[in-house]
């Protein structure tokens, strides 16, 4: 049975019908559980449909299973690939080709995820250096000094700021350009004639040679004068006046938090928003802006704030985990907003973006709430008692004409509309008796039995199960269990005598050596039958019989430890002779 779903999962996945697959290879799996070829069948299923949270799951279990198995870490990586977890990929990759090293699906998979982790884990990219950057180094001060027509400029604080804000940062050049004299400054370092206009005409700064030609008559040119170093940096007022207003801004914000932290809601926005005013350079501020609205229920409110700090931090490179945190409060605000099971997929698409810029623990666990919430709704939505009574119906025809699969099918839909009712599991259950899927139908069995206690047919469909199965003693218990509900059950009281039969059987010894046999081995894999044989007590009694009979007189008195001794003698592991 589970390679013949195998097969038809394989079938379907070459012909680009992944859904089904995932289907098939399910119900090879619960066929199978240990089959670590189907969870890698599944998991590249589950990656064909970008569901990669449930691809990764199974590549996992993969390689829990079969951990010597190269194409199981493909499918790790393959995962992590599709969950942007480029780190762990690449480590999945290289654990595969540890244990096949020629492999060339893991070779290219390990290049894409270094590169792909290179790519998103560097830095921003830096500002181009500028191209005057040299004509501002260390010789810059003794050039301008020697200038007569720049030298003069050096007793001006003004001038002497800028050129030492250039020294630091040459890309500031464009800041200073419409003064005349940081243009006459940068003609004498580059050797340059710059057109400068005077007030009242345009003049040619003059050039090295020229001043040279002034001062004829002397015989060499007069030493440079040092270069003055100020006591003090002089503050340029415009930059003073941003800082302060920066300032200003945080101060508006530590009372906005102050405010929030006391669930003064109204006065928090409005420091907020007079943070937002005055500098709109730190995105924090509409970031908790945003979560004082959430906490107000004011979700649009809320989502838009984000917006704005998501557009805002990407014009100016803001940290990824700002990003990353204004991207989950926005999913979170979408979330609380959700009715239909359809409007989950943008709050679900707004935390997996907040995880490509930063993995963040609580994003996951929101993202992984937000896809439960989803499906649970999606079975809401999906709920109809009236279509499960239809489709059960049609699973009860196919049953009568012996087409057990299409029956399993309609049971399985009607299950889905309504995945309440003891009936349809209870059919299906029957379903899977007659397919020979008796671990199935046992499930099935036991559900029924948990949705509905009273119902008759749960008991029959689990004793008759266990029965087939060779289970006789836990059959026998069923049927005694579902007598309770139902006393004059003759399909009870018929199953009790078949069983009592069977057990009998074994006890006098009427049981063929393979018969016997079969018996203990399946009575050895029952862990209640384990816990006496690994009981001391138990195993004491066990040796009182055979060598104590008076000891043994005195356990028979024991109603517990003769119903143990009973359960041995029914697995066929004690027998009586």
């Amino acid at each position: 049975m589970a390679d013949e779903a195998k097969a038809k999962g394989n079938a379907a996945f070459s012909a680009g019908n992944f859904a089904d697959a995932v289907t098939h290879f399910t119900e090879a799996i619960n066929l199978a559980p240990t089959n670590h070829v189907l969870y890698s069948n599944r998991s590249a299923a589950h990656a064909s449909l970008n569901n990669f949270s449930e691809a990764l799951s199974d590549a996992q279990k993969t390689v829990e299973l079969k951990p010597d198995w190269s194409k199981g870490y493909s499918r790790l990586g393959a995962a992590h690939m599709g969950l942007q977890n480029f780190g762990d990929a690449a480590s999945a990759y290289r654990k595969g080709l540890e244990i096949d090293p020629s492999n060339e699906a893991l070779k290219s998979g390990l290049s894409d995820a270094e590169r792909a982790f290179l790519r998103t884990s560097r830095p921003r990219s830096a500002p181009e250096a500028s191209p005057f950057g040299d004509s501002f180094g260390p010789e810059m001060w003794v050039r301008l000094a020697n200038d007569p027509n720049t030298r003069g400029f050096l007793q001006q604080p003004d001038f002497v700021k800028m050129m030492q804000d250039l020294q630091k940062n040459p890309n500031n050049l464009n800041l200073y350009l419409k003064d005349q004299r940081v243009m006459q400054a940068l003609g004498a370092l580059l050797n340059l004639k710059f057109q400068t206009r005077s007030s009242d005409e345009d003049a040619e700064m003059p050039s090295a040679a020229d001043s040279s030609s002034s001062t004829a008559g002397e015989s060499k040119r007069p030493e440079p004068e040092p270069v003055p170093e100020p006591e003090t940096d002089p503050v340029d007022a415009q930059e003073k006046e941003k800082k302060e207003i920066k300032a200003q801004a945080q101060k508006e914000k530590e009372n906005g938090n102050a405010a929030y932290k006391k669930k003064d809601f109204e006065t928090a926005i409005q420091h907020y928003s007079k943070a937002i005013d005055l500098d709109d350079e730190d995105i924090s501020f509409l970031t908790n802006r945003a979560a004082v609205y959430l906490e107000m229920g004011k979700y649009e409110d809320c989502i838009k704030d984000c917006d704005k700090a998501v557009e805002r931090g990407r014009e100016l490179r803001s940290d990824f985990k700002m990003i990353a945190r204004a991207l989950t409060r926005k999913g979170t605000a979408l979330v609380k907003t959700c009715k239909t099971s359809k409007d989950f997929d943008i709050a679900i698409e707004a935390f997996q973006k907040a995880l490509t810029e930063h993995r963040n623990p609580d994003t996951l666990k929101k993202l992984n709430d937000a896809e439960k919430a989803k499906k649970d709704l999606e079975q809401q939505e999906y709920f109809d008692p009236q279509i499960a009574d239809e489709e059960r119906e049609k699973g009860n025809q196919f049953f009568k004409e012996q087409k057990y699969p299409e029956a399993v099918a309609c049971y399985s839909e009607a299950l889905k509309r309504n995945p309440k009712d003891p009936k349809s599991y209870s059919n299906r259950a029957a379903c899977y008796t007659k397919l020979g899927a008796m671990p199935e139908g046992l499930k099935d069995a036991e559900k029924c039995i948990e949705l509905d206690p009273t119902f008759s047919k749960g008991y029959t469909r689990k004793g008759a199960i266990q029965f087939f199965m060779k289970e006789y003693q836990k059959a026998l218990e069923t049927y005694q269990e579902g007598l309770k509900h139902d006393p004059q059950n003759q399909e009870f009281l018929d199953g009790i005598k078949r069983c009592v039969e069977q057990i009998n059987k074994g006890s006098r010894g009427d049981l063929t050596p393979e018969e016997l046999k079969e018996r203990q081995a399946k009575g050895m894999q029952d862990p209640e039958i384990q816990n006496i044989l690994t009981d001391p007590v138990m195993r004491q009694v066990l040796v009182d019989f055979q060598e104590n009979p008076k000891s043994a007189q005195e356990h028979m008195k024991n109603p517990l430890v003769m119903d143990k001794i009973q359960k041995l003698i029914n697995a066929g592991i004690v027998q009586v002779k």
